[in-house]
């Protein structure tokens, strides 16, 4: 018995999907047929894929082509937020830990899901285990879905017997990730969006409002400050050549993103955000805090320390300090303490240094490494806070600075007109 995808038209018209058991596409279909549904495409789970099968239409070709061209795009714009993983993680390891068997809990999740491409994903998984493959395994054949620090945890308690303990604690963990990250991003979202609406308004101010005023000055016969030259020579440039500016602009800042995802870029701007003033701390402590709090999770869920390491590399979103780990890594090889090599770096906080040297004493590091990223989360709270409080003002000083800059320049010639007419 296979596991089908399935769409197709209910008894009032309207388009339906879901997924069923059957032994074959005709016994799916008279199934389906029985509930009053009439088959328009199915496919076959694989894996969490989908080997596709030949639409019931009987339209002819341009039909069935159009039916797949749809098909193709709809699974493009499909997609699985993190927060559904998190929601899956720990609905799964609730459903473990009240006794109901693997297959039967990732069946039940399937059904219940919202998301499409999660329950076909699911649904493939559900088969995979009844036949016998690990969960683990079968996990890491979904790369975009579930990451290796995922896979390994989830490997580690299937080995030790405590896979729902290990996915409500890794249930908590994508959770505080999650709410770091949308700290740090929204936070940033109030002054990007003022930028924004600044670039907007001085835009107009220099092409449409300003060449209206200054075109006065035209008959005037006398020299102009040199502000307001200077004004004039902007708007002209602006207005003129906007056709220019725009996709110049614009292949710059694609160039720009390109070369900061080449290796040598990335290193470049990697090395001077750890050194800007404000961002240098609080990219330097989100990275303490996911370094401590996913090797924390790792360690305490039976992963190997090497193991560990390589996949709490990843998270740091930072070669610098990536390079470090790495270093740790392979002094702890030679026998070697990762506080050692931490504190020889000097790019990770001191105090963060010396708990992990307590901990490694202690034969608490698990613990130790907690309370370090508790307490780096509380201190990306307070430069976050700090950070949005220098911002906002910042850029509302600069914009006032450029409207009174353009004022001035507006209102020095005319009061020189109007004094030499007096």
């Amino acid at each position: 018995m296979s596991l089908y995808a399935w769409k197709g038209l209910d008894g009032g018209g309207k388009t339906v999907a879901g997924t069923r058991d059957a032994d074959g596409p005709k016994a799916l279909r008279q199934s389906l047929r029985k509930d009053g549904v009439f088959i328009t495409e199915l496919s076959e789970v694989l894996g969490g894929g989908a080997k596709m099968a030949a639409p019931a239409s009987t339209s002819g070709a341009p039909a069935r082509s159009r039916l797949r061209r749809d098909v193709n795009v709809q699974q493009l714009l499909e997609r699985v937020r993190p927060q559904e993983i998190a929601v899956f993680t720990r609905q799964l390891g609730t459903l473990l830990a009240a006794g109901i068997p693997l297959a039967e809990g990732l069946g039940a999740l399937a059904e219940q899901s919202d998301n499409k491409k999660l329950e076909r994903t699911l649904a493939g998984i559900r088969q995979k285990v009844n036949e016998g493959a690990s969960l683990a395994e079968t996990m890491s054949a979904h790369p975009t879905l579930f990451s290796d620090l995922y896979v390994n945890m989830v490997r580690s308690g299937e080995a030790a017997g405590n896979l729902d303990a290990v996915l409500m604690r890794l249930a908590e963990f994508l959770d505080t990730q999650l709410a770091l990250r949308s700290k740090v991003s929204g936070a940033l979202t109030y002054p990007i969006i003022m930028m924004v609406l600044g670039s907007v308004v001085m835009g107009v101010l220099l092409i449409v409002v300003v060449p209206q005023i200054t075109s006065v000055f035209d008959d005037m016969g006398k020299t102009l400050p040199w502000n307001t030259r200077l004004l004039i020579m902007v708007s002209n440039a602006a207005g003129g050549y906007w056709w220019v500016l725009i996709p110049a602009g614009a292949g710059g800042y694609f160039g720009f993103r390109r070369w900061s995802h080449t290796p040598r870029g990335r290193g470049v701007l990697d090395r001077a955000k750890l050194r800007l003033w404000l961002i240098g701390p609080l990219v330097r402590f989100v990275a303490s805090a996911r370094f401590a709090r996913t090797l924390a999770t790792m360690l305490s869920a039976g992963v190997p320390v090497l193991t560990a390491l390589e996949i709490t590399k990843k998270v740091l979103n930072n070669t610098v300090l990536e390079k470090v780990v790495e270093e740790a890594r392979d002094a702890i090889r030679e026998g070697e303490s990762i506080a050692a090599t931490l504190k020889k770096s000097g790019q990770f906080p001191s105090m963060m240094v010396h708990m992990i040297a307590v901990g490694e004493r202690s034969g608490q590091l698990e613990a130790m490494l907690e309370n370090v990223a508790a307490a780096y989360e509380r201190e990306v709270d307070g430069k976050v806070a700090r950070l949005t409080t220098i911002l906002s003002p910042a850029i509302i000083v600069t914009m006032a600075v450029v409207v009174v800059f353009i004022v001035f320049s507006i209102l020095t010639p005319i009061l020189d007109m109007q004094n030499f007419v007096n």
